[in-house]
């Protein structure tokens, strides 16, 4: 079996804030930072117990969401593209390239005018790479990154989220497009990568899928899969997790997911996570992969 999540990127949970609500998760109530601090502890802990080098950096004092350390770039070997961000979340983009090429990391930007949510919207297993295009991430800023990291992409596309004439949402804050799944990571999860001897394992939700990917999906033969409730992935950010391919650290609400897992024998581990919710993040949203 192949590895993976080996070690990972973490920032901290310091700066969080809903201040500007760029998804449709943001939580109007107020957040508990300390509760927060706390949160983000936990998985840091349940990672190290899973087996990952956790790699620690401060989080940039000028960003709400600085936190979700997923969306900064995308990171293969000594290279990685960087995101291009909503905003409100400019000041991650100069960070994480500094981050990035203080260890010795090879960053390269995609081309002007591209949007691009980093890992948040493409996940690697093992040389393919799925990718959620629409919201947060182009399609052409996702070609990019797969022929630079070389990767071979599949591309899809997640529902909209729409409003109550059945119309979908523009983001009053971003001014982009939305979705309750606007990143791939919040419908999709990498549970084990193909190895020559055995498929992959994914974890997805059919309903979050446009009818187009989820035929792609469903006819995608190199990885088996395990189906998620739309209940489970959209209020229980289910696929929001992290696996080493033996362990996964994934939400504590979601338990046919857990059941599951744990029936294609891994071992599941389920911090509590509400706070760092209300920013529309979650365990897979706070870590960065490095190798």
């Amino acid at each position: 079996m192949i590895s993976l999540n080996n070690s990972v990127l973490m920032s901290d949970a310091d700066h969080f804030s809903t201040d500007q609500p760029i998804n449709p998760y943001y939580d109007e109530s107020p957040v508990d930072l300390d509760h927060a601090r706390e949160e983000h502890a936990t998985i840091h802990d349940m990672l190290v117990r899973a087996g990952i080098t956790v790699v620690k950096v401060a989080s940039p004092a000028d960003s709400q969401d600085g936190v979700y350390t997923a969306n900064w770039a995308l990171v293969r070997g000594n290279k990685a593209v960087l995101a291009c961000l909503p905003y409100a979340r400019k000041a991650e983009e100069a960070y994480a390239e500094k981050v990035l090429t203080d260890r010795g990391i090879q960053v390269f930007h995609v081309p002007d005018g591209l949007k691009f949510s980093g890992q948040g919207d493409a996940l690697a297993c093992g040389d393919y790479l799925f990718c959620g295009s629409g919201y947060r991430s182009d399609v052409k800023a996702q070609e990019f990154a797969a022929k630079m990291l070389g990767y071979e992409r599949i591309q899809l596309h997640t529902i909209p989220q729409l409003d109550d004439s059945g119309k979908p949402v523009t983001n009053q804050s971003s001014g982009w497009s939305d979705s309750f799944f606007y990143d791939i990571d919040l419908a999709l999860a990498i549970i084990k990568v193909p190895s020559e001897n055995e498929k992959g394992l994914i974890a997805y939700c059919p309903e979050a899928f446009m009818p187009e990917s989820r035929d792609l999906l469903n006819n995608f033969n190199e990885v088996d899969k395990i189906t998620v409730s739309i209940e489970e992935a959209k209020l229980a950010f289910a696929t929001n997790l992290v696996s080493t391919g033996e362990t996964v650290v994934m939400s504590a609400r979601a338990p046919q997911l857990k059941s599951d897992l744990e029936s294609h024998g891994l071992t599941v581990l389920t911090p509590e996570i509400t706070e760092l919710a209300k920013g529309g993040g979650y365990i897979r949203c706070t870590t960065l992969t490095l190798s």
